[in-house]
Formats: structure tokens, sequence, C-alpha cells
């Protein structure tokens, strides 16, 4: 297996059905499996996986029961995957399945990709989007003195290895942020490419939500940027 893609779920039922139409259209390769992890949903999305994941040879599915983040829904996802090379993306098609495909092929090109981190650059956003990202890269980049731009864009594809020498990643969305600065410190060849980021089909994020919930994810990342530092200082 060349690519394991892990996409957390939670609450997605709708989106599912979306996503694995747009995955049976882009990948045109057996080397690539897709991993769906219902990240302890409270919709049916379990009932969803159960009925057409057996129509889609490509993919298979990983039940977190309780869910315990975002990040421990990737790395539970990780952690199962077959491929020489890992990533994930996300369930609610702002991120098109098609960047996936895009991504190993970059890797491919390359002479070195063993030493390669490939990372999405989303375009297309809402200028009150625009401007949060903006604030928070300047931070983390002055803060942890590493360039870190748009953190939080998909897809992340890098080698196995890279992934086997994580130590405590976090469990929340911070893990975006740990793996994209531990790239930075490792001196991995990063390569960033154009992705589209549309509207939500159906329902809406976990987090995103509005002012309040931008704050409490900026308090949280910066809280876990402070203790990232006192530990990489250890």
């Amino acid at each position: 297996m060349k690519l394991s893609i892990v996409i957390p779920c939670y609450n997605e039922a709708k989106n599912i059905p979306l996503m694995l139409d747009r995955f049976r259209s882009v990948i045109s390769r057996k080397d690539i499996e897709v991993i769906l992890v219902n990240n302890g949903s409270k919709d049916n999305s379990q009932e969803v996986l159960d009925t057409l994941l057996p129509q889609y040879p490509f993919t298979r599915t990983v039940k977190v029961e309780i869910n315990q983040g975002y990040g421990y829904g990737v790395l539970t996802g990780l952690s199962s995957a077959q491929g020489e090379y890992l990533g994930w993306t996300h369930a609610d098609l702002q991120t098109d399945p098609y960047d996936v495909i895009k991504a190993i092929e970059i890797i491919e090109t390359k002479n070195n990709p063993m030493n390669v981190f490939v990372k999405g650059n989303r375009k297309g956003r809402s200028a009150l989007d625009h401007f949060f990202t903006i604030g928070m890269s300047f931070f983390e980049t002055c803060y942890l003195g590493e360039r870190l731009w748009d953190i939080n864009a998909q897809p992340n594809i890098f080698h196995r290895s890279f992934f086997e020498n994580w130590n405590n990643p976090p469990h929340d969305f911070s893990l975006d942020l740990f793996v994209f600065y531990i790239a930075r410190i490792k001196k991995l060849d990063i390569f960033r490419f154009d992705v589209r980021f549309p509207s939500r089909v159906h329902g809406q994020s976990s987090w995103n939500t509005g002012l309040k919930s931008k704050w409490k994810f900026i308090k949280r990342t910066v809280e876990f940027s402070t203790k990232l530092k006192k530990e990489l200082k250890k």
C-alpha cells in the first residue's frame, strides 16, 4: 500500500455518501486506502458506513466509541494504516478528495520522498476566516520561531517514518500545529499547494461556529503552544 489517508468523521452521515463518491471518481490506482474513522459520532454515521463501505473496495472504517477529540480520531486511523505514506483530510467536503491524489503525486516526483511533507494552502475562504488565519499564523511563527502559515489546511501527507517518531501528540485540533511544527524542526522538505475551500455541503463545523468558538480555539492553541515550547526545551 503506497498511501493511507485518514478521515475523522464526527456526525457526518450526510456528507459520507458524497465524499465516498468523490473519492471513487478520483482514485484510479489500487495502492491507496481511505480509512474513515467514526470518531464517536452521535448520529447514524456508523449505519451509513456499514451500508456503503462494501461498495467502495478502497475504503475501510475504524470506530472510536467515545469522542476524545479530532486529533485522537486522526491518530487512531493513522495507527491502523498500512501505507508507506500517511496523511489525513476532512470529511466535510471543504477539502476536495482529489487534493489527496495531488499530494501523493507531488511526493512521487521528489528525489528524497521519505523526507517530504506536503500540505494544502487554502484559497476561497471568507475574509473573517482569512484574517483569523493570518493572526494565528503570525503568532505561531513568532512564538515558535518557525514559519507556520495556514496551520489547519488540508491535506497533510508524509512518510510513515515521520509519524513513528512523534512523541505525545495532542488529541484535539492542536494536532495540525504539532505535526506542522515538528516537520519544520525536523527539517523536512515542505511543499504547499493551493486547495479550494468552499462552504460545507451538509451540517456545520463541530467547532467553528462563530467568534466565541474562534476565541476558545485561540486560547487552546496558545496554551498548547506554550506547553509544546517548554517540552522541546527539555
